[in-house]
């Protein structure tokens, strides 16, 4: 089979410590894959965390490992496919974790592990110190297709994205997911963790194209790329290269390396 060169990111940013002090403005960093960490305010939030024991070679070093987090007040967990629910990941840093949430479906596999996690309907709302946190809706239901998981049927609600209001603006994550008309239909976001991934059970780059425009002032946080070592996946293999002639405004792309901090500002 042929194979193509995948496009990475700029050498990892490594933190520490330092990064989740208390601080007088919001700090977004991607974490590699689907990941983000968010410091606002002093209140500290990880997002998908794939930080340790993936099962696919990766291109990237990771920005920290999971045993050297001081403390979080919340883990978020998109759903359930393992470069976003990373067991080990979480493991490694459950006691200083004051919460985990997810979906109902995500809950109910964290609770299995030993989790103290809550699980939300989409549209549910919650807060962690100055964050209001938001379910958005996701179209990720891959499993269905395979035989391998015909032992149970999965939901639109088993999959969610995560709208953030923060005092410095909104970073909204939509996770893994088709374009949906909901997508189109948000208030105006400050930044996205965008995934631009070309493939069938995701947004597809038409339609992260499509979702861009549609909010032409949101910075435009690039995930879900230049991470995993699969050059004839087309889930990980998006390249920046292909939005910045196409997307309104390009100097809002920020392809980032893992762990280099973007500081949220309200458009």
């Amino acid at each position: 089979m042929a194979t193509h060169k995948q496009a990475v990111p700029p050498p990892t940013v490594f933190f520490g410590e330092e990064a989740f002090q208390p601080i007088d403005h919001t700090e977004v960093r991607w974490l590699g894959s689907g990941g983000m960490f968010v410091n606002t305010r002093g209140t500290c939030i990880m997002m998908d965390p794939m930080l340790k024991g993936f099962d696919m070679p990766l291109l990237i070093d990771m920005p920290i490992a999971p045993e050297n987090i001081p403390h979080l007040d919340a883990v978020l967990i998109t759903h359930c496919d393992n470069d976003h629910y990373s067991v080990p990941s979480l493991h490694a840093m459950e006691h200083v974790s004051k919460a985990f949430h997810g979906p109902h479906y995500v809950a109910e596999l964290m609770q299995a592990e030993g989790f103290p996690a809550n699980g939300h309907d989409i549209g549910d709302s919650f807060e962690v110190g100055p964050a209001k946190i938001t379910l958005t809706p996701a179209d990720h239901a891959w499993q269905n297709e395979k035989a391998k998981y015909n032992y149970r049927v999965f939901r639109l609600e088993d999959y969610c994205g995560f709208w953030i209001e923060t005092p410095d603006g909104i970073i909204w994550a939509p996770g893994d997911s088709r374009l949906m008309k909901e997508h189109l239909e948000m208030p105006q976001p400050d930044a996205i963790l965008f995934d631009f991934s070309d493939n069938e059970w995701h947004i597809g780059l038409e339609g992260a194209i499509q979702m861009a425009n549609t909010y032409p002032e949101a910075h435009l946080i690039l995930c879900h790329w230049g991470t995993v070592d699969a050059p004839d996946l087309n889930v990980f293999n998006a390249d920046p290269q292909s939005l910045y002639d196409r997307v309104v405004n390009p100097e809002r792309i920020h392809a980032y390396a893992p762990g280099q901090p973007f500081s949220l500002k309200k458009s």
